[in-house]
């Protein structure tokens, strides 16, 4: 059956978790322009159907060799919740073939009671034994629904993106620095309490007291990590109290994704495991610097792997013209970008953040970017890539790099050139060339109906990202913001009451 057919497709290796990585991204990329940009299956030949057929036998003997009892079948939904169903290994070759089954609507994915089930059809190459949970081992899925592909599954839509990229001659690879909170694991939801009592520097960034005395956790997931093949390269205590990020080597950017699920799932699993309560939300404390997502860009040749990015005029802090164009479409689709890199409520408390009790927010202000300055919105560490400050913990890892690649796309096309670099304090709006360099820039959004908003009118974002994932996004994201408006806050009572 085609059902059948285009699962097996989707056990194909697209993804580096248990591959080699050396060779993984171009695996990926040659298995990108096989699917193209149609979301029906092709038909295929009988070579390809002979290499499928053993695809789901391959996640079974991979799995045995590593001792698993268990399978964790997994993907993330529009509002980048992680769902999964666990499968024991006497049933996972018979559940692979076809894909673990799901409500749709039971998830944030635009789906009603009506529809069939939701396949998830694991990508074979993801298989991860879980460090902390060693017999069971983790895989990635992509989306299917009645013989197709969902278009509005966000690692589907990142793949299309990719396979877009392709097509112009590019491979996205991204690295992004994920901060998160500790908390006191007993403290109520709506009362958050740091967990540690000592953390009270007024400047606690890199605090070396803070930060060993969380040794024993932040020291077990880089040693997951490491057991993983991430290569983590440091760890630190961050800007706000009770605040750490882990770093680890750039990938492709669906291999990062991937690892961003993972890593958020072991920090909250192994934070629970501590009595803690681990926590990725942008801003949980008014005064205290927000938890940011800073995605690290680069842009590679397919095949060789060779950097584009490099080889410009000193003036634009030695990016090359491909990689300004790129930069261009970022800074222009800013506004609408803010919809899938700030997707909450609460992401707006981080952007438009006044200063903190640290004395910086590390949020920009205006969509500008720079050489090595952390108050553009676009940071140029060096020749080799940009950093995109935007994004906070709250995006969906899949759809902020689909965006990310949509909007450097239209850059692309269009051969944009971006304005001259603003390399000057972005927080300080007396001086002249900072006010300027704001005046001119588009405005970004101050909460999340501005940047539906944005999303919705931004034609190139709907082009690169798909009409049928925009809308399906957008329904949710407006029914969300809209349970928010209905709320009664204490604010509301402590100022207007007596009126």
């Amino acid at each position: 059956p085609s059902r059948f057919i285009f699962a097996l497709w989707h056990l194909l290796p697209q993804n580096t978790q248990f591959a080699d990585h050396s060779s993984s991204a171009v695996m990926h990329r040659r298995a990108l322009s096989r699917v193209a940009a149609s979301s029906r299956p092709r038909l295929l030949s009988r070579h390809l159907l002979r290499r499928m057929s053993t695809a789901a036998a391959e996640i079974a003997e991979r799995g045995a060799a590593a001792g698993l009892k268990f399978y964790q079948f997994s993907f993330v939904d529009l509002f980048g919740v992680q769902r999964s169903k666990l499968v024991p290994a006497s049933r996972v070759a018979e559940i692979a073939e076809g894909g673990a089954g799901f409500a749709g609507f039971a998830a944030h994915l635009d789906m009603d009671p009506t529809m069939g089930d939701l396949l998830a059809v694991p990508d074979a190459a993801t298989l991860t034994p879980l460090p902390w949970q060693p017999e069971v081992g983790w895989l990635s899925c992509n989306l299917v629904h009645e013989d197709t592909e969902l278009a509005h599954g966000p690692r589907n839509v990142l793949r299309s993106v990719q396979a877009r990229l392709a097509e112009h001659g590019v491979a996205l690879k991204t690295g992004v620095e994920c901060e998160f909170f500790l908390l006191d694991g007993s403290a109520p939801a709506a009362r958050p309490a740091l967990s540690d009592p000592l953390d009270v520097q007024a400047k606690p960034c890199y605090d070396a007291h803070a930060l060993m005395r969380r040794y024993e956790l932040i020291s077990t997931l880089v040693s997951h990590m490491e057991q993983l093949g991430w290569g983590p390269y440091q760890a630190d205590h961050e800007d706000a109290n009770g605040q750490f990020e882990i770093n680890w080597d750039f990938d492709d950017a669906l291999v990062t994704a991937d690892r961003v699920v993972l890593f958020k799932y072991m920090v909250r699993s192994m934070a629970e495991r501590a009595g803690l309560r681990a926590t990725f939300m942008p801003k949980p404390f008014a005064s205290l610097t927000g938890s940011g997502c800073h995605a690290h860009v680069s842009l590679h040749e397919p095949g060789t792997g060779k950097n584009l990015c490099q080889g410009g005029a000193p003036e634009m802090h030695g990016l090359s013209p491909l990689a300004l164009s790129f930069t261009a479409g970022l800074l222009a689709h800013a506004p609408a970008l803010t919809a899938l890199t700030n997707p909450t409520v609460n992401s707006y408390k981080r952007l438009g953040a006044r200063m903190t009790s640290s004395g910086a927010t590390w949020s920009p202000t205006a969509a500008t970017w720079a050489g090595n300055n952390r108050t553009a919105l676009i940071r140029v560490p060096d020749e080799h890539r940009m950093e995109l400050r935007l994004a906070d913990m709250s995006a969906n890892p899949y759809l902020m790099a689909a965006a990310i690649g949509a909007a450097g796309l239209d850059g692309l096309r269009a051969r944009s050139v971006p304005p001259p670099p603003t390399d000057r304090n972005m927080y300080d709006a007396s001086d002249p060339v900072v006010a300027a360099a704001i005046k001119a820039s588009p405005p970004l959004p101050s909460n999340l109906a501005g940047a539906l908003e944005a999303l919705d009118a931004s034609s190139p974002l709907r082009s690169g990202l798909g009409d049928a994932f925009v809308d399906s996004y957008l329904k949710l994201r407006r029914a969300h913001w809209a349970e928010y408006m209905a709320q009664l806050t204490p604010w509301e009572l402590e100022t207007y009451l007596d009126a």
